[in-house]
């Protein structure tokens, strides 16, 4: 019987969502993340679907896997030591950006350090016209000497990034052929092929994100292809993207930049999926795992897709499905601020040793410890029976909070949820009331392994008169890897007067991509041959003369 699987690997758990093809049975489990080799949580676990449901491992057809790999590097710091490339006089734009505050009203918040120190960044003597002409020619040699200054610099990753190199980027492709001959250990990423759009400042910095995440996440494709490949020979890999479309493992290994929303993006195309089989076409999803929520308005049946956002405080200008993300998960953690005041996340205990209720040696209060307080968790525990709670674990967590506040811990722990419930309110908000519609028109889907638990308070203060709870709500993200497409992005920036002349060139534009596109179909969707599963979608950014801002 061959037999799907989806995986999504949260902050605490990671979810296995199997279907039997021929019969369309379901097989759901879950098992413990394990954040330091995530990869032994997924074999864990298709193994132990496989087992239990006398399913064979050799008729895998499809693995479809959403990752936090590379999301938790960035957000944790951990990604690659990057150097970084680019033309004469431009070293220093990724500290220059656009010299906006990230918080208006705070006068002392800074926005986050560049992951390229400047003694790693080097300059190169070219130029390039705004129309791809070469105005100063890259000499050979001086490709090779700053290859080999970025070798001795020690960077393991270098970004390469040169001014109008989405036009032409001849420049950036003798300086990546340098950097393969002198240094092949060095994971290397061209502008021109991560991002070739115009906007100088969030091209480099979204460069600059897959160089610092290549070499930890391409050891950690290669590992789970391995490792999959031993156990299931005739599967094929789909890693989930920002957009919510499956990509290949060696393409997701090479521009991890585009995972960075790999598990949430999953969740939202399970979402749509499942509010058209509940007949419902206007919803606002409310995605509440160990570690996060994430909020997403879908009207019409049509998830929303974003093109420029700050993932961790840095920009990156890549499709990805338009969330909303706050630190409120069952994991997240109640602290006092220095005004006195409790708050609650973005702080998590994660996975190890998680909330003090699972009785791991966690002992600072959570989420999930307010509700285990309030008996509003199974008394059976959590997996089916198979994770016992530990009430008084729980109670002890929360009381040093409870003579802080000189409450009872009940009444405390009512507060912890109150917290989490009131961010997850505001992070709606931005997402419907802040673009003018108004949440009440809109029924609230709650899923994930938190969110149909406090779907009732958030509903409520948001005057929403309907919550819909999918099937196994807490695998829905791993359910929704099964029903994504295959999908890729071709992109091309021009700058064109639509006069007789300037539509005669968007044709070349457009029949180019046609091209790309049709060569993708060929090799790497899953069918080739089906050409009736095939849909292409042509869309332009567009400006009037004198805008500065383009609309799709």
């Amino acid at each position: 019987m061959p037999w799907v699987v989806g995986v999504d690997v949260g902050g605490t758990f990671t979810d296995v969502f199997a279907i039997d093809r021929e019969s369309g049975r379901a097989f759901v489990h879950k098992v413990p993340s394990r954040p330091s080799e995530p990869d032994q949580a997924i074999v864990r676990g298709i193994e132990t679907v496989s087992q239990a449901h006398g399913l064979d491992l050799g008729d895998l057809r499809d693995f479809a896997h959403g990752t936090t790999v590379g999301t938790n590097a960035l957000i944790e710091r951990r990604g690659a030591d990057v150097a970084l490339i680019t033309t004469e006089g431009f070293r220093d734009l990724l500290e220059i950006g656009r010299q906006t505050r990230p918080l208006l009203y705070d006068l002392q918040a800074d926005h986050p350090a560049p992951l390229v120190p400047r003694k790693r960044r080097f300059e190169v003597r070219e130029r390039l016209g705004a129309e791809g002409e070469i105005l100063v020619a890259l000499d050979v040699a001086a490709a090779e000497a700053v290859a080999e200054r970025v070798r001795s610099s020690g960077a393991t990753a270098c970004a390469v990034c040169l001014l109008f190199a989405f036009c032409n980027n001849s420049h950036e492709r003798v300086l990546g052929a340098a950097l393969e001959a002198i240094s092949p250990e060095i994971s290397v990423s061209l502008s021109s092929e991560v991002h070739p759009e115009f906007r100088e400042y969030e091209r480099f910095s979204t460069t600059v994100l897959n160089a610092y995440l290549q070499p930890v996440m391409a050891p950690y494709i290669e590992a789970l292809s391995t490792r999959l490949a031993d156990i299931a020979t005739n599967a094929s890999i789909g890693i989930n993207q920002s957009n919510g479309g499956l990509m290949a493992a060696d393409t997701a290994a090479r521009y991890p930049v585009r995972t960075v929303l790999s598990g949430p993006a999953a969740g939202i195309v399970g979402a749509a999926s499942a509010a058209r089989s509940a007949g419902r076409s206007d919803i606002i999803t409310l995605d509440m795992g160990g570690t996060s929520a994430d909020v997403c308005l879908i009207r019409n049946g049509e998830v929303g897709l974003s093109f420029s956002r700050e993932v961790s405080g840095f920009p990156v200008r890549l499709p990805m499905v338009d969330i909303n993300t706050v630190g409120a998960g069952g994991g997240s953690v109640a602290w006092f601020d220095r005004d006195g005041l409790m708050k609650v996340g973005p702080e998590s205990a994660g996975a190890d040793p998680g909330p003090a209720c699972y009785g791991r040696g966690g002992e600072k209060p959570t989420v999930s410890d307010a509700n285990a307080v309030l008996g509003r968790l199974s008394p059976d525990g959590l997996l089916g029976g198979a994770m016992q709670l530990d009430i008084e674990a729980a109670r002890a967590a929360i009381s040093p909070s409870a003579r802080r506040l000189d409450m009872s811990i009940e009444r405390t722990a009512h507060g912890i949820i109150s917290i989490v419930v009131a961010n997850m309110v505001r992070a709606i908000r931005v997402v419907s009331v802040e673009r003018g519609y108004d949440p009440r028109e809109f029924g609230l889907m709650a899923f994930g392994g938190a969110g149909p638990l406090h779907a009732t308070e958030v509903a409520r203060a948001l005057g929403m008169r309907e919550i819909i709870v999918p099937k196994e709500p807490g695998l829905l993200c791993a359910r929704g890897l099964l029903v994504a497409d295959r999908r890729e992005e071709f992109v091309r920036s021009r700058r064109l007067l639509l006069d007789s002349a300037g539509r005669e060139k968007l044709a070349w534009v457009v029949e180019a991509l046609t091209r790309e596109a049709e060569d993708w179909f060929a090799t790497q969707a899953a069918v080739p041959s089906d050409t009736s599963a095939r849909q292409t979608k042509l869309s332009y950014d567009m400006r009037y003369v004198g805008q500065n801002f383009e609309l799709r």
